[in-house]
């Protein structure tokens, strides 16, 4: 199912900011923030980056095994759930940070 986010170009961001802030949660926000803080947390759980995401409008293909995609605005990162740990690693959510960044999102 096509929404907005699939016809927005990237400088449009918005538009992605007010559409962001009506269709996520308090965790979900708070979420964000952690996600943009400084220093780079490691200890966030990953399910709440991909439901922060999802709910955003990003687009979640999945993969083989662990491997997950996400898609927003002709834009696609990919990156492996962690596993048998549930906590993203650094890495993880520098490249979360750097995607939702390009898109306009703000806390």
């Amino acid at each position: 199912m096509a929404s907005i986010f699939d016809y927005l170009a990237p400088d449009d961001c918005s538009i992605c900011v007010r559409r962001y802030h009506r269709s996520v949660n308090g965790a979900q926000r708070k979420t964000l923030e952690r996600v943009l803080s400084d220093p780079v947390n490691g200890n966030i759980v990953w399910a709440r980056i991909e439901s922060m995401l999802k709910s955003a409008g990003y687009r979640v293909i999945e993969g083989a095994g662990a491997s997950v995609t996400f898609e927003f605005a002709g834009r696609r990162m990919t990156l492996h759930r962690p596993h048998p740990g549930k906590e993203a690693l650094r890495y993880r959510v520098l490249a979360v940070r750097e995607f939702i960044e390009t898109a306009g999102i703000k806390p």
